[in-house]
């Protein structure tokens, strides 16, 4: 904990089973590849099932093809705008269970104490070789490179007193080549930063370059390492160079009764010491939950999910 407080992060090698944890969550998110793009190509909307290519490379060339829509089909949460009764999203039992693995869990507990409630800003990031992707994903996070930012500046004024923690967990390698995490040790001390409207990112937003600094650490991982991480901790993401996709979870989890910064999205209690008839266990019920939340945001105007002004002239 002295670490954490020191320098805004904690990397735990080695504390999630790549066979026990992470497989289960690799094969579902197969399985659903393999469905979606059977369904597709059956429409007529792909040329082929590109069965025969790895996992990324195959991402990758259905993204060519949709123009980078497919992506929604396999993300844990809901988009910030143009949400309908058809927007799709994955919620199924090994990505649960991954969010209420124990290990984990374990962990958490440190940081936040024993009433823990998941948080539902919550992101799959599958991505590809950065030259594979069409021009139009380039800028996208999910799939290329992160920009600078903190946690606490994606979410709304209101999780501002919220104990927010980024539980960052690779599930394949990450390497400097591939795209690992670069972050700014002790910049959660400095606050809150401005973020810009990112040029060529819509909707985004970003820390500029001039107030991130110069001491930058890359952050390779391997599958199984989890990284904790403070809510004003700067960090971004390498671009990547490599041959293999680079696959990671970002998950986030506060105090049961704090503040989500989501409040149009729903979370669940994961563990309560107090009252442990409270914790969900039902995947299904969680879907659900989403599914209802879909259908109150759909075809109607959506929240504002940002809290900055593009038209800061601090970002002119």
């Amino acid at each position: 904990m002295d670490l954490f407080e020191e320098q805004g992060y904690v990397l735990m090698e080695g504390l999630l089973h790549v066979e026990e944890d992470l497989q289960p969550v690799i094969d579902e998110y197969q399985s659903l590849l393999d469905e979606h793009t059977v369904q597709l190509h059956a429409a007529g909307e792909l040329s082929s099932t590109y069965d025969h290519l790895p996992f990324g490379k195959r991402l990758a060339a259905i993204l060519h093809e949709t123009g980078g829509e497919f992506y929604q089909h396999l993300e844990i949460t809901l988009p910030q705008s143009g949400i309908s009764l058809e927007t799709p999203m994955h919620h199924g039992p090994a990505v649960f269970n991954l969010l209420r693995n124990p290990r984990l869990l374990d962990v958490v507990e440190e940081f936040i104490g024993p009433e823990i409630y998941s948080n539902p800003v919550q992101h799959v990031r599958v991505k590809p070789p950065q030259r594979l992707l069409p021009d139009a994903q380039q800028d996208n996070a999910l799939v290329g490179q992160t920009i600078w930012h903190q946690d606490q500046g994606t979410v709304r004024e209101e999780a501002d007193d919220t104990t927010l923690l980024t539980v960052w967990i690779p599930v394949t390698d990450a390497t400097e080549e591939n795209g690992c995490l670069v972050l700014v040790p002790g910049s959660h001390k400095r606050g809150l930063n401005l973020h810009c409207y990112a040029k060529n990112r819509s909707g985004t937003h970003e820390i500029p370059d001039q107030l991130v600094g110069p001491t930058r650490l890359p952050l390779p991982m391997k599958a199984g390492d989890v990284l904790f991480m403070s809510k004003l901790t700067m960090h971004s993401s390498l671009p990547n160079v490599s041959d293999s996709v680079r696959w990671s979870f970002d998950l986030r989890y506060n105090p049961i009764g704090q503040a989500t910064g989501r409040r149009w999205f729903p979370g669940f209690v994961a563990r309560s010491r107090s009252n442990p008839d409270s914790e969900l266990h039902d995947p299904v019920a969680w879907a659900e939950t989403w599914r209802e939340a879909r259908a109150r945001l759909a075809d109607r105007e959506s929240p504002m999910f940002q809290r900055w002004d593009q038209n800061d002239p601090l970002c002119a």
